[in-house]
């Protein structure tokens, strides 16, 4: 057995679709750790310290956001909810808990993976402080200086109010993750989401897209999901 292999807990009751998802891992390399209750998926976290965990919100003995709460108390392992709850107030509610992101069924193998990459590598570049190695990010054509609070696409500056900067350097620190408006709109201006404060938020957001040249209907550099938040692609 490869003993780097990235290690997932998959918490998900129905054998069918737990079945599918280990199937998906595993052929692209990934080890899979099986739980199909909230109980055992405590004890398989504690015994194998995972990389990453999958978790079905709808479970026989404990509804998954009790296990999202048990897990974020003393660690940030990334977490993504995969559940059949489209609600965009159940996944606001699971992201602003901790959730680094929220796919739901059906869904498509390769977009699965693509969120799992994502999470594994933001978890895994990350320092401590939240900033990326040596004070910069790049992603495609962007590039982010921390230390000058400069952007640059394609080597041209960005010229960026400091509000704005703010947004972009919040969202590339939490690249890959769906960050909710209110987790936002709190870490940046510290308070709540109100209509007025979103409504400010989405102002923002919409000259920082227009600034990096985003066409509307596109999501070049950033994602939006109405009514939930907005998602630095990776």
């Amino acid at each position: 057995m490869i003993q780097n292999k990235y290690k997932i807990l998959l918490i998900e009751d129905e054998n069918n679709i737990r079945n599918l998802v280990a199937t998906v891992l595993e052929t692209a390399g990934y080890q899979t750790i099986p739980a199909d209750s909230c109980s055992m998926a405590k004890t398989l976290f504690v015994s194998h310290i995972p990389d990453l965990i999958i978790l079905d919100l709808g479970l026989p003995d404990s509804d998954g956001m009790n296990f999202l709460d048990y897990v974020r108390k003393d660690s940030l392992t990334p977490i993504i909810v995969l559940s059949a709850r489209t609600n965009e107030s159940d996944k606001i509610i699971a992201l602003d808990r901790g959730a680094n992101d929220y796919i739901t069924k059906p869904f498509a193998s390769g977009e699965l993976l693509a969120r799992v990459r994502a999470a594994l590598r933001n978890n895994r570049f990350c320092s401590t402080e939240g900033r990326l190695p040596n004070g910069k990010f790049t992603l495609k054509e962007l590039e982010i200086d921390y230390n000058a609070r400069q952007v640059f696409i394609r080597g041209e500056e960005i010229h960026l109010t400091q509000t704005e900067y703010n947004i972009v350097s919040l969202l590339s620190e939490n690249c890959g993750k769906m960050m909710t408006y209110s987790a936002i709109i709190k870490a940046i201006w510290g308070g709540y989401a109100q209509e007025g404060s979103v409504k400010k938020l989405q102002v923002n957001m919409a000259n920082i897209r227009k600034k990096f040249g985003d066409k509307p209907g596109e999501a070049n550099y950033i994602a939006n999901e109405l009514g939930v938040g907005y998602r630095l692609n990776e």
